[in-house]
């Protein structure tokens, strides 16, 4: 079971389409992703940043701190407002 949220729900397709569209206009994420290894960051992130205190598991999920932190630095990269960065 995956701990962290996802996107929302897609049909059988859609991950594929929206990733092949993304990728012929220039996806910045596929040119960061090919400098930057992205994963070296998740324990630190994790056990700074994920609250690990609850007792309860009630609540929505949280979002992967790694994805975060890849809108984080592809909003300042872009200069980007919080309604662009939506």
């Amino acid at each position: 079971m995956n701990k962290y949220k996802t996107s929302g729900k897609q049909t059988l397709f859609d991950a594929e389409n929206s990733a092949r569209k993304l990728s012929e206009i220039g996806n910045p994420l596929e040119k960061l992703d090919s400098v930057i290894d992205f994963e070296m960051f998740r324990s630190r992130l994790e056990a700074s940043m994920v609250n690990h205190g609850t007792k309860s598991k009630a609540g929505a999920k949280q979002y992967d701190v790694v994805m975060m932190f890849k809108v984080m630095v592809l909003r300042q990269y872009y200069n980007l407002s919080y309604e662009q960065t939506e």
